[in-house]
C-alpha cells in the first residue's frame, strides 16, 4: 500500500478495494474475480491520471514532500558509480544536510553537491530534515573549487525546505555562507546542472541551484518562502499556506514560463514516490543532455552564459 496524500481518498479507496478481491483470489476457495480487479485496476489509473492533471500549487507542495519521494541518496545510489563523500567545510564541522563528493556518471568524473532530507525518523534527525547549516554552504563551496581546479563538471540536487534558521547558524554566518556558496556557482568556469528534485526553498536553494542548466521535476516546487512561512508573514497564520502556494507560482510550470528554470522533467503517474526508479532514470536522460550541451562551452563562456542567464529573468515579463 502507498503512503496516500488527502486528495487522493478517490484513489485509495479503489486500490483498497483491489487488494481485498486480490486476497480472495489468492484465497483457498478461490473466486474467479479477474475481470473485477481489471475493471477496478483501470478506474483507478484513471482516477490517478485525472487527479494528477489538475494539480494544484498547494497539491503539489503535498507531493513534492512526500516522504517516499525519491531523495538525494538515492538518485545517488542509482546514477553515481565509485562515489566518494568528502566531509567537513575545513573551519567548524561536518554538515549531514549536505552530501558532496566525486563520482562518476556515464563513466566520467563528476562532483556531486545534494541535500538529504533523510527517509526515516533517525535519518531525518540526522541530515536535519535537509536544512543546512553554514558549514554546509562552506562544504558546498569547497567542492566546486576542487571540481574547477581539476576540471570536472558539477551536479547539485535540490531538496530543502530552506537553510536552518536556527541560532547558532546565525552566529556562525549562515547568510554570508549562502551568500559565497551562490557565488561560487556563478564564478564556476566548469559545467554546472543543478535538478530540483523535491522542495527547493529559498537561499537555502539558490545556494547551489544557481546553474547553466536548472532542470526541475514535474511536481516539485521552488520558491522564495516556504507557504507556510509566508503566510505567517503575510497574515500571521501559517494555515492559510494554501493561499501563498497558489499566488507565489511555485510550480514547475509557471517557473518555466517566467524562465526561472530550463525544464521540466515528467514524473511518473501518481508521482515520482510510486516509481522511482523511473523517475530517477527520467532524470539522468536529461542530466545527460544537458551536460552533453555544455561541453561544447569554455570556461569564460560557461561562466558568462550562467550569469546572463540569471541577469535575464524577468526581462521580458
Amino acid at each position: 500500500m502507498h503512503n496516500y496524500l488527502d486528495f487522493e481518498k478517490p484513489v485509495a479507496d479503489l486500490e483498497g478495494q483491489i487488494l481485498e478481491l486480490k486476497k480472495i483470489e489468492s484465497s483457498e476457495n478461490a473466486v474467479d474475480v479477474t475481470e473485477e480487479i481489471e475493471r477496478l485496476e483501470k478506474r483507478s489509473r484513471d482516477a490517478l491520471a485525472d487527479l494528477y492533471r489538475k494539480l494544484t500549487p498547494w497539491q503539489k507542495t503535498q507531493v513534492a514532500r512526500h516522504a517516499d519521494r525519491p531523495h538525494c541518496l538515492d538518485y545517488l545510489q542509482r546514477l553515481i558509480t565509485d562515489f566518494v563523500p568528502l566531509a567537513g567545510d575545513r573551519f567548524f564541522a561536518e554538515d549531514y544536510a549536505v552530501i558532496a563528493g566525486f563520482g562518476r556518471f556515464d563513466g566520467r568524473s563528476v562532483a556531486v553537491i545534494g541535500q538529504e532530507k533523510g527517509n526515516d525518523t533517525q535519518t531525518r534527525l540526522k541530515h536535519n530534515f535537509g536544512m543546512a547549516r553554514p558549514e554546509g554552504y562552506r562544504k558546498a563551496v569547497r567542492i566546486m573549487e576542487l571540481a574547477e581546479r581539476f576540471d570536472i563538471p558539477v551536479l547539485t540536487l535540490v531538496d530543502t525546505a530552506g537553510a536552518y534558521p536556527g541560532i547558532g547558524a546565525e552566529e556562525r554566518g549562515q547568510a554570508e555562507a549562502i551568500a559565497r556558496s551562490t557565488e561560487a556557482c556563478l564564478n564556476l568556469k566548469v559545467p554546472l546542472v543543478s535538478v530540483i528534485i523535491g522542495e527547493g526553498g529559498s537561499g537555502g536553494a539558490i545556494a547551489i541551484a544557481t546553474a547553466n542548466k536548472v532542470l526541475m521535476l514535474e511536481h516539485a516546487i521552488y520558491s522564495v518562502i516556504s507557504p507556510e512561512a509566508g503566510a505567517s508573514i503575510l497574515w500571521r497564520d501559517s494555515t492559510r499556506a494554501r493561499d501563498v502556494a497558489q499566488a507565489m507560482k511555485i510550480t514547475a510550470q509557471d517557473l518555466k514560463e517566467f524562465g526561472v528554470i530550463d525544464e521540466i522533467l515528467p514524473e511518473p503517474l501518481g508521482g515520482a514516490h510510486r516509481a522511482p526508479d523511473e523517475a530517477i532514470d527520467t532524470a539522468a536522460a536529461h542530466i545527460r543532455t544537458a551536460f552533453a550541451e555544455l561541453s561544447t562551452l569554455d570556461g569564460e563562456s560557461l561562466r558568462r552564459h550562467r550569469r546572463e542567464k540569471f541577469l535575464a529573468i524577468g526581462r521580458n515579463l
